[in-house]
């Protein structure tokens, strides 16, 4: 079924950051996180009607530009997204997006939007909902490693999702570390600043690692990896890029969300190309298990993949009708003949 009314091929719905930001204080950004985790959910429980491939990535020394499709079958949808952890340096994102969805049945995009913010929302959507079904009962408490752009809204999805009480925040960059602190007051999390890693892993029962250098780095050693804790590693995204001994994935056992991009870009590509992983979609349709004793360490190797970006799209193209939270684009050509194309230009002659 068509997902476009031929009313509305001829304007194109765009979500600015500006109206992104509204768009999330509308709806409150605790319940819109807690609402792209359910459409995540929905869309991974019908994971094997989507379109997969790894994304399609440029590298260069410095950074990456990726693109990210996939389809249903009736929608398409494609986000472009760049990594370049030196940009802070210079005041500007590591990481920009946008994405587009399409109607699959004519082709025609239904929305353009920015998804800079989005993509942060729906990354810590996602690790909430990993979160929810492999970290161990009654977890209340994580250390946040690497309190860049993504910490606030990792923090928060955590509390609307799983229930999370305390940060721990640790930074190499104290500033940062000030920075999400100075963020999340109020927000009814007890937050916590910490001086070293270790510090802040002390009762936590999730441990998020999310940095940005462009390196196999040890952030976390084996040694200060007890038992029952689950690991959320979210920063390493391309290769050569790593967090995590490779210790710790041996006695740890490993959760994905697409094999085939996680072993080029995850955490796994320091291991051998056939060691054991499990994908998440499976643990959502049981069929595997997620959690299966307090002593197992669990870990979500996540690099982030399409359809949590089509969910996400999906999200926001079912939540700004009625609102002022959009732009109409005139990004498509809509000739009264659509043969006479030609005809519609010169016609424009001024």
């Amino acid at each position: 079924m068509p997902i476009l009314a031929p009313s509305d091929k001829a304007l194109v719905p765009f979500v600015s950051v500006e109206n992104m930001m509204r768009l999330v204080h509308r709806i409150g950004i605790e319940k819109m996180l807690t609402g792209l985790a359910d459409y995540i959910a929905a869309d991974f429980a019908r994971w094997e009607l989507f379109d997969k491939t790894p994304r399609v990535a440029s590298h260069s020394d410095v950074g990456v530009i990726e693109l990210m499709p996939t389809s249903d079958g009736e929608a398409y949808g494609f986000k472009y997204v760049n990594g370049h952890p030196k940009n802070t340096k210079d005041g500007l994102q590591t990481v920009t997006a946008f994405g587009l969805l399409a109607d699959v049945d004519t082709g025609y995009p239904v929305l353009l939007t920015e998804m800079t913010v989005l993509t942060a929302l729906r990354t810590a959507a996602t690790s909430a909902l990993v979160a929810k079904h492999l970290a161990p009962k009654g977890a209340d408490t994580m250390a946040m490693i690497g309190n860049g752009a993504q910490s606030e809204f990792q923090s928060l999805a955590m509390k609307a999702v799983l229930g999370l009480k305390t940060v721990r925040l640790w930074d190499i960059d104290k500033a940062a570390t000030r920075k999400a602190a100075r963020n999340l007051k109020g927000l009814g999390l007890n937050v916590v600043e910490c001086d070293s890693a270790e510090e802040s892993m002390e009762g936590a029962q999730i441990i998020t690692t999310c940095t940005a250098d462009k390196q196999y780095a040890t952030i976390l050693t084996d040694n200060m990896i007890g038992e029952g804790v689950h690991i959320n590693a979210i920063g390493g995204d391309c290769p050569g890029k790593t967090e995590l001994a490779p210790a710790i994935l041996t006695r740890s056992d490993i959760f994905v969300e697409y094999p085939e991009q996680t072993r080029i870009e995850g955490e796994i590509q320091q291991m051998e190309p056939d060691h054991p992983v499990t994908e998440f979609w499976q643990v959502l349709t049981g069929a595997a298990p997620g959690r299966t004793s307090d002593r197992q360490i669990t870990l979500f190797d996540s690099v982030g993949f399409a359809i949590e970006d089509f969910s996400a799209l999906r999200y926001i193209r079912d939540h700004i009708p009625g609102t002022d939270c959009f732009l109409d684009l005139d990004l498509l050509a809509d000739p009264d003949d659509p043969r006479d194309l030609f005809g519609m230009v010169q016609r424009a002659t001024p």
